[in-house]
């Protein structure tokens, strides 16, 4: 297996993570509008804005084998390292724990880690990949 061929670098990583957040935070945004009166980005960026990108993050994954919107658009998928696929036990321990849960208690810190990570290591694996045992494969 030759990571730098089959692993997705961390610009295509990003690039998804940015439509995504894009994509889906659009909608929350205008649904908390409809439901609380009013166009904030600190609604968006709340408890309920963010409980609702973790629970797309984990769910789709697993529904659409690995992938979401971000990950499809430029075709990029998580996988598991062992080859089984995707369960909501492995999307809590990579999304929940492995990004949000990290990086608040880390100011952050994990955050910049995973993507020196990414960056640098031949497997382009990132904190929460090694938490999950998933990494990001190139599907073209």
């Amino acid at each position: 297996m030759g990571f730098n061929l089959d692993r997705a670098d961390f610009g295509m990583r990003l690039i998804a993570e940015i439509l995504d957040v894009m994509i889906i935070l659009v909608p929350i945004a205008i649904i908390m509008y409809l439901s609380m009166g009013t166009l904030s980005l600190n609604a968006t960026q709340g408890v309920m804005g963010n409980s609702l990108y973790i629970v797309y993050s984990m769910i789709v994954p697993v529904i659409w084998r690995g992938y979401n919107v971000g990950k499809r658009l430029v075709n990029i998928k998580i996988k598991k390292s062992n080859g089984k696929g995707l369960t909501l036990l492995d999307m809590f321990l990579r999304e929940f724990i492995g990004k949000f849960f990290l990086a608040y208690v880390t100011v952050s810190l994990s955050t910049i880690i995973s993507a020196l990570m990414i960056m640098f290591r031949k497997d382009k694996r990132a904190i929460h990949d090694f938490l999950a045992g998933t990494y990001v494969s190139n599907e073209s």
